[in-house]
């Protein structure tokens, strides 16, 4: 093994899959994998069924299938599912011994296409890729088995490039940003969390503009969409936080969509002087703040813009934690380089907890505020510095419709940044 990893918050595609087809209201995961693929998979991921960790249906194949195949026990468990669990949408995941034992899974689900609810089969073996490569792969395969085109809306929009179980703040903050939008007439599908989820799924062909949230995630998705639908792709360098973040994602949509711009700019102002009239009594007992930050690209390009283009912080590292392709950490590293700051953010990818470590010791003596995932706490107590709980995994609070996203959340944010204990 070339490199062990410290406590890994990246997991295998089949992780990956599992999170996209979990998170769906109403749809049904069906794994093709050992017993300790499924138990692991479903232990990491917040499945969306009967309001839990429940009903995860699995071939759950041992050394027989492995060895001699695992096709008959695969249609089995299909067809047990079909009768037993009530869904709207089934997807058959395959994990690593399955993917490599050779499994003609997909002639398997074919033989249920005459199904009432669409059912898709997602090669997700977990030595195909991590955590983003099943993420990008089981919302491709879900598009494509649930869009479809009736007639273009030109106030719907598709809001994608957020793996569901990566983000600790994820319903509240698709809750703001579709509380946002609506204030320019705008309807947004989410996909995931809402009940609609898969209804949404299917009108998703109709969308006028599709705002992909991650500068380099879903980037297949986008395509599809162009492709299948004609829809174009704004892409956005992570969520927009703050009040000037969000003014601007107002007036880019309002623009692409051709609102009325005297609308657009009313709500513009209005989510300003929201953040301002609650920040302005703060101003009084001001503490500027030398961070360190650590998290997923989408999430920690927005706090980051907030806390120095909006706040005044004084940003020290930038750590991403997510497996961000070589050619696009580029892109990230001039983001965060033009911050409004003459002092410019050191920016790593890394996301082993104990090389963390040695890079927040870089700045012992100099951090007074650390923000990251609960893996990050005792390091931040090393370091003497504020702690505020910002990625995944959180394990020291549960969150529930909180947000860190848009105007409110960022209120929420701030509370969070300043309220140490």
């Amino acid at each position: 093994m070339e490199k062990c990893i410290e406590r890994p918050r990246n997991l295998c595609s089949l992780h990956g899959a599992l999170d996209v087809v979990g998170n769906i209201y109403r749809a049904i995961p069906i794994l093709h994998a050992s017993p300790g693929c499924s138990m692991q998979a479903s232990n990491r991921t917040n499945l969306y069924y009967l309001g839990g960790y429940h009903g995860l249906p699995s071939s759950n194949a041992y050394e027989k299938e492995v060895v001699f195949g695992g096709t008959q026990r695969l249609y089995e468990t299909i067809k047990g599912s079909l009768e037993i669990m009530d869904g709207d949408y089934y997807a058959v995941l395959t994990g690593c011994s399955m993917g490599i034992n050779g499994d003609d899974v997909g002639s398997v689900v074919e033989r249920f296409s005459g199904s009432e609810y669409p059912i898709a089969s997602i090669d997700t073996a977990g030595f195909r890729g991590d955590t983003y490569t099943g993420y990008n792969m089981a919302l491709l395969a879900t598009v494509k088995a649930l869009a479809k085109k009736t007639e273009t809306d030109p106030l719907l929009v598709n809001v994608y490039g957020q793996p569901p179980s990566s983000d600790i703040t994820l319903r509240g903050d698709f809750e703001e940003i579709t509380r946002i939008l609506a204030r320019i007439g705008v309807k947004a599908n989410t996909f995931f969390i809402r009940r609609d989820g898969i209804e949404q799924l299917k009108n998703s062909g109709n969308a006028a503009l599709n705002i992909n949230l991650s500068p380099w995630l879903a980037k297949n998705v986008d395509a599809y969409y162009k492709h299948e639908f004609g829809i174009e792709t704004l892409n956005l360098n992570g969520w927009p936080i703050g009040p000037k973040d969000t003014a601007d994602f107002l007036r880019i949509i309002g623009e692409r969509l051709g609102i009325e711009k005297e609308l657009v700019e009313k709500a513009a102002h209005e989510e300003e002087l929201y953040v301002w009239e609650y920040l302005d009594s703060l101003f009084g007992n001001f503490e500027r703040h030398r961070f360190i930050l650590v998290g997923e690209s989408a999430k920690a390009l927005g706090i980051a813009r907030f806390l120095v283009n909006s706040h005044g912080h004084i940003p020290l590292a930038v750590v991403l934690t997510d497996s961000v392709y070589e050619k696009d950490r580029q892109k990230i590293r001039d983001e965060i380089n033009n911050l409004d700051c003459p002092r410019k953010a050191d920016v790593y990818f890394e996301s082993d907890v104990y090389e963390i470590e040695q890079i927040a010791k870089k700045y012992e003596g100099r951090a007074t505020l650390f923000m990251g995932s609960s893996y990050e706490k005792k390091i931040a107590q090393k370091l003497n510095a504020f702690f505020a709980i910002t990625s995944n995994p959180c394990l020291d609070k549960e969150i529930l419709n909180r947000s860190h996203v848009g105007t409110h959340g960022c209120i929420s944010l701030v509370e969070d940044l300043y309220n140490h204990f």
